[in-house]
């Protein structure tokens, strides 16, 4: 699963999942699982892999993964 740096309903920026895989800018890539995201969370590898700095909500994927499980 490709996921970019966007924003979060509210506008805030955030992780979300790039589904369509056409999103402009770095994208990363995931397992579409709820252990990997756990991993990669505990990891902070969303900020280093898209490149930005901390402060960004990975939410959005963790609700996206939890809807299709």
């Amino acid at each position: 699963m490709r996921i970019v740096a966007g924003t979060d309903s509210e506008g805030r920026p955030a992780v979300v999942p790039d589904l369509a895989r056409t999103a402009a800018g770095r994208g990363a890539h995931l397992h579409p699982t709820l252990a990997c995201y756990e991993l990669a969370v505990r990891r902070r590898a969303f900020a280093r892999a898209l490149k930005l700095g901390q402060g960004l909500d990975s939410a959005p994927v963790g609700d996206w993964l939890a809807q299709q499980q």
